[in-house]
Formats: C-alpha cells, structure tokens, sequence
C-alpha cells in the first residue's frame, strides 16, 4: 500500500508564500507522475500542478501558472510545491496523488494513490 503525506500547510496573509511537502512511502520514480490538487468547500477538487517523475516536466493550472513551482527530490521520495503570491481564491484543502500510468495531468479520475490533504488558508 501507498502512503502519500503532505505537510506545510497553514494560515498567512494575501502575498504571502508556503512550501507543501509530499513524501511518498516508497520510491517516486516508480510513478508516472505526482500531482497536486485542491479543494475549497463547495467546489469540486482542481488540478494545480503536475510533474512527470521520468523527465521533471512540470504542468500548472492557468490560476497559479507564474506563482506556485512543483519540484521533486527522487532520492528523498519527496516532491514539493511552492506557493508565492498567494491569493484568498487559493485557500483549500490541498492533496497530492500519484499516477502509476499516463493520463490527462488534471484529472483526478487518473491518480491512484491520494494523501490525506493539508489546508491552507489565505486572508485578505
């Protein structure tokens, strides 16, 4: 069994910056890709971000494209999003999920391992 964990996660104020923190149970390279997504209440779950675990491309949603970095570390099994310029939209509930096959990067339907979630929270 898979065990996603994220931290880093908190409260800060409109321009602030987080670092969220994956650590995968076994080794990343096994996966296809890490994704991270979000939820706020009363909306559905969003693709942010995505990397390939083979080349490190990198894909984000068109709302963080320029403010939040995914970043892996293979040999800490770990992958990474920064959050810069934060914005009160982007107060959620944030999860990574890993893929083990290709799939459309923002789709939840295509991720079969999921963590557990960590919130952030943005105030004006």
């Amino acid at each position: 069994q898979v065990q996603l964990v994220e931290s880093g996660g908190g409260s800060v104020q409109a321009g602030g910056s987080l670092r969220l923190s994956c650590t995968a149970s076994r080794p990343i390279d096994g996966f296809n890709g890490i994704g991270w997504f979000r939820q706020a209440p009363g909306k559905e779950r969003e693709g942010v971000a995505s990397i390939y675990t083979g080349t490190s491309s990198t894909f984000y949603g068109d709302s963080v494209k320029g403010r939040f970095a995914v970043s892996l570390d293979s040999a800490k099994n770990m992958v990474y999003l920064q959050l810069n310029s934060l914005k009160p939209e982007d107060t959620g509930v944030y999860y990574c999920a890993a893929r083990r096959y290709y799939d459309a990067w923002s789709d939840p339907a295509g991720y079969n391992y999921w963590g557990q979630g960590t919130q952030v929270t943005v105030s004006s």
